[in-house]
């Protein structure tokens, strides 16, 4: 199809040209919070995340991959009847080509300092009770990229997801489902706050309705907002800037995974996290 053509063209570009990065920074991390909500599922839960990062910018534009594992304590359970957490491994992948360098003409305008196509993918497993996602997805869309210190990137991605999952509670598979072809409003942001030695990062994801799911209901637009203050400590061991830093975050996911908050208990989290990571 000729959607997934575009996304292998931008994706294989942006795997070739990381090979001559100009730039590039790589991370481990962890983050911790004890107020974690699953649709379905009433408790607070808590999780440890741990996560691989790399941001890399190239001569045509950036990738951005990350990988995040993260284990759940009892009250989201491996299985039906267990006493172990469950856990989960979700992958992002996103290149983003910047058009004016592409062309050799930059594009500027007011607050705009560059034009760009974006494409990539989210895959996850998580082994649980109730619903063992294997999510499968593709984006591709166009990305604004503002001038700000740091960066602020704007996307409209169109959003070509499935998912499989399976239930110990019924013992039931569910055959691979496509949901309806969705837009995606995204925003990514890291901002230097002068020479304080704090930066505000995040994302904020504006998710519309993706049609019925799997079991036949209406799906409801989502809101996952992820906001960061993070500190360079590095200064305090003798290391170079940005190598470690610590900070705070919280999470408002509301109709989390098209279910609605509404009707569904545990589909909107409200979650404070610390966090730390090692830039190497």
């Amino acid at each position: 199809m000729k959607r997934t053509a575009l996304a292998i063209a931008l994706l294989a570009g942006g795997t070739a040209a990381s090979q001559a990065a100009d730039w590039s920074d790589t991370s481990i991390g962890y983050r911790t919070g004890n107020r974690f909500a699953e649709p379905f599922n009433t408790n607070d839960i808590s999780k440890n995340i741990l996560n691989l990062n790399h941001a890399s910018g190239y001569k045509y534009g950036t990738n951005f991959f990350n990988v995040d594992m993260l284990l759940s304590d009892k009250n989201d359970p491996s299985a039906k009847g267990s006493t172990n957490g469950a856990h989960e491994v979700y992958i992002v992948y996103r290149n983003t080509v910047d058009l004016g360098k592409v062309t050799g003409t930059p594009i500027q305008f007011g607050p705009v300092r560059g034009v760009g196509l974006t494409a990539g993918f989210d895959l996850n497993t998580k082994t649980d009770a109730g619903y063992n996602s294997k999510k499968r997805m593709l984006v591709a869309g166009p990305t604004v990229m503002f001038d700000v210190p740091g960066m602020l990137n704007v996307s409209l991605l169109a959003l070509w997801e499935s998912n499989a999952p399976y239930s110990t509670f019924t013992q039931v598979s569910t055959p691979r489902y496509r949901y309806d072809t969705h837009p995606m409003l995204s925003a990514a942001w890291g901002i230097p706050l002068g020479s304080t030695g704090l930066s505000l990062e995040g994302y904020a994801n504006f998710i519309a309705a993706k049609g019925k799911n799997e079991f036949g209901k209406d799906t409801a637009p989502e809101t996952n907002i992820d906001v960061q203050l993070m500190y360079d400590v590095s200064h305090f061991f003798d290391a170079k800037p940005k190598t470690l830093r610590v900070g705070l975050a919280y999470q408002y996911w509301k109709n989390k995974f098209g279910n609605d908050s509404s009707t569904v208990p545990g589909a909107t989290a409200r979650t404070p996290m610390i966090r730390a990571d090692y830039h190497f």
